[in-house]
């Protein structure tokens, strides 16, 4: 009985033993086991994503491209993100990605909108851009004196502006702006525009009103008692005529200076970027003197006052120089051919400065009053 007491006594001391061997080791296999996936998924973390070969994808490296497009729509779950990254075509995990998203605290932080995945990108700068909202951005430039038509011709080669307005004409634009009935000529602030790639021009057109609504506003604010112009709509009309005529910048105020004379005491304005405005599609790009007799809406030669509307863009500058001109008594101006413009009181002395500077090239008519 002793004998069997003993080693039943010695058996379990030596599974005591061996469990006291093997748990240490466990342990150990264990703790090396997760640093091994810790250190895995540090380095993932790191590790740029690469793209999917996808010879049919365009965004794939294998048809030339360099980034992959990703659209996040609103309200797309962190799950919804992670798999339209790889269906994007980057080379990566979707289930890796979302416990990534997870463990980070930023899943629900991710923002919608257009991004640009590059070749060398890693999840944790995927999701650094993703949270930031830094969407892939182009730019669009209005020009200072365009036309309408010239917006509508950048704008249907702009890169990744989606042309919604391509097959509408003018008045219909207008009518998706909610201003139906107005010409839509000098609407436009010219600028630098920004955008997200998918956006629609007619996006971009909103702004571009808007911003010119605001600049039209700050300037009939600061209008100086001697401008002849009565409301911000001539401001505006004659801020346009200003940016055409305008060659050299420190000119600008004398010649909307000649123009606010002219409309004070009833002088027609005789200027030419009107008239050319006025001919249209028809303006072979030489001015005759019979496209002066040509009476149109927009020939300051036939008609008194201001044109029935913008003829181009104008910026900042002239919409200023509309409302704040220059003090002077000159009712003539000349080109002298170097941009800059001779001022004359008198029309003997404008007649002078033609044949000076124009030498048999002017089509200028003798005021009418």
């Amino acid at each position: 009985m002793q004998g069997l007491i003993s080693r039943g006594q010695k058996s379990k001391k030596s599974r005591a033993s061996h469990s006291a061997r093997v748990w240490p080791r466990a342990l150990a296999f264990l703790g090396v086991s997760l640093l091994l996936v810790l250190a895995l998924g540090v380095s993932w973390l790191y590790q740029p994503m690469g793209f999917q070969i996808k010879p049919t994808d365009s965004n794939s490296p294998s048809a030339g491209g360099s980034v992959l497009d990703l659209s996040i729509e609103s309200g797309t779950s962190p799950r919804g993100v992670a798999q339209a990254v790889v269906q994007a075509g980057a080379d990566t995990s979707a289930q890796l990605l979302l416990l990534w998203f997870k463990a980070s605290g930023q899943a629900r932080a991710i923002k919608a909108g257009s991004y640009e995945i590059s070749l060398n990108m890693s999840p944790k700068m995927l999701l650094n851009m993703l949270v930031r909202g830094e969407e892939t951005l182009r730019s669009l430039t209005v020009v200072e004196g365009w036309n309408f038509k010239q917006l509508r011709q950048a704008m249907a080669k702009a890169d990744s502006l989606k042309p919604s307005t391509l097959s509408i004409s003018d008045a219909q634009i207008m009518k998706e702006l909610g201003r139906p009935q107005l010409h839509p000529e000098g609407r436009f602030y010219p600028d630098t525009y920004t955008y997200a790639k998918g956006a629609t021009d007619l996006s971009v057109l909103k702004r571009a009103m808007a911003a010119m609504d605001r600049h039209l506003d700050r300037a009939w604010a600061q209008r100086h008692p001697s401008a002849a112009v009565k409301t911000p709509e001539e401001a505006l009309i004659l801020a346009s005529i200003v940016e055409k005529e305008t060659g050299k910048a420190a000119d600008r105020a004398m010649i909307s200076g000649v123009f606010n004379n002219r409309l004070r005491i009833g002088m027609r304005l005789q200027t030419d970027p009107t008239v050319i405005y006025g001919l249209g599609s028809t303006f072979d790009g030489n001015l005759r003197r019979s496209d002066l007799r040509q009476d149109t809406p927009y020939n300051t030669y036939t008609r008194d006052g201001l044109p029935p509307s913008p003829i181009a863009m104008p910026g900042k500058a002239a919409l200023m120089a509309a409302v704040q001109p220059a003090a002077t008594q000159a009712l003539y101006f000349v080109a002298r051919g170097d941009g800059s413009s001779h001022f004359s009181q008198e029309l003997s002395e404008h007649n002078r400065a033609v044949n000076r500077y124009q030498r048999g090239m002017s089509l200028e008519l003798a005021p009418s009053r």
